[in-house]
């Protein structure tokens, strides 16, 4: 879904339809049963407070099923995808950076196991590779509710730029 929709139609959409937009926002079958059964919404405001909430009771496995969804922090993505759009900041000709991302990237998933997330909409790939490197040093039974802090950032992004205030 590319345009920006009031959250009266958001609330009129075809369930099978609504539910489908919200696996793009996050792919966890519980968080879409959540947050697409309890419509209507009030207002932009409580839909994202809803999701924002939802995500940020999922359990450790939700957040790694999740995880799947979303590509390295760095990684090429398709021109005009959300995660080319979510990742701008990242100097894609920055040859240097995009090796710091690499080797970072790699060294957060084998400790942790999973990949590293990152709420980067509006962020620049300097300060990406400091928080990247920064949670190195977190504990991995520490690291999971910061991941899952991210995916509720992202998720308010996402839904923040789909329905309209």
């Amino acid at each position: 879904m590319t345009e920006s929709l009031p959250i009266s139609r958001i609330n009129e959409l075809p369930a099978a339809t609504w539910r489908d937009i919200l696996k793009g926002i996050v792919s966890v079958a519980e968080w879409v049963d959540t947050v697409g059964a309890s419509r209507p919404y009030a207002d932009r405001d409580a839909l994202v407070e809803l999701a924002e909430r939802t995500t940020l009771a999922l359990t450790e496995p939700q957040v790694r099923q999740a995880l799947a969804d979303h590509p390295r922090i760095g990684a090429t993505t398709a021109p005009g995808s959300r995660a080319a759009r979510e990742q701008s900041g990242v100097d894609a000709t920055d040859a240097d950076l995009a090796e710091r991302l690499r080797v970072g990237n790699l060294a957060y998933e084998a400790k942790f196991g999973h990949i590293y997330l990152v709420c980067a909409a509006g962020r620049g790939g300097r300060e990406l590779l400091a928080d990247l490197t920064e949670r190195l040093d977190n504990d991995p039974a520490d690291e999971i509710p910061v991941t899952r802090r991210e995916l509720a950032a992202i998720a308010r992004k996402r839904l923040e730029g789909m329905v309209t205030p």
